[in-house]
């Protein structure tokens, strides 16, 4: 029996993952991710040139404006599904979002909360923002039990888009990346 510890970002019982910045190779990975089951809170799946745009600007994102990554299983090396965070105008403060999608015959797992807490470790040493927040549905038991998990505090519910055009009532949850100027 192995007695090696859990990673500290993985909860007992998870599967370790790690980060890795997203990659032209990972167009595979976006297309698995645009499956009716997994799009069915974000509007239904994009079409294949709404894929390859949102592809190309998961490659382009870097620095304070946030970061794309594929959620890779640190045993396989396997990449299972894809999280991030990027800058945003919330309650007219500068902040970031986050939002994630695991692969569904990895779900249930802890892979998304332990995927989240990792992002928000490079939100914190990456942005410049003191925020980051999520937004899933009301009704989303799942992300909204990542977010509770991840350590993210529930703000309340609110009005929110998405995709453009499209009005949704979410929660809003958000998570301190860094204390307020003095």
């Amino acid at each position: 029996m192995d007695d090696a510890p859990t990673p500290p970002h993985a909860p007992a019982g998870a599967a370790p993952v790690r980060l890795r910045t997203w990659s032209p190779d990972d167009l595979r990975l976006l297309r698995r991710t645009n499956a009716p089951e997994m799009t069915e809170h974000l509007g239904g799946p994009e079409t294949e040139e709404k894929l390859a745009e949102r592809h190309e600007r998961y490659q382009r994102i870097d620095g304070d404006a946030g970061r794309m990554f594929a959620i890779v299983l640190e045993a396989t090396g396997e990449a299972v599904g894809s999280i991030g965070f990027w800058g945003r105008t919330w309650q007219d403060q500068p902040v970031y979002e986050t939002g994630w999608g695991v692969l569904p015959e990895y779900q249930g797992r802890g892979i998304a909360a332990a995927a989240a807490r990792l992002v928000v470790v490079e939100a914190r040493e990456r942005g410049d923002r003191r925020w980051l927040h999520a937004f899933p549905k009301v009704e989303h038991a799942a992300s909204n039990a990542v977010c509770r998990k991840a350590g993210f505090t529930l703000m309340g519910e609110c009005a929110f888009e998405y995709p453009k055009g499209h009005p949704i009532r979410s929660n809003d949850w958000r998570t301190e990346l860094s204390a307020p100027e003095i």
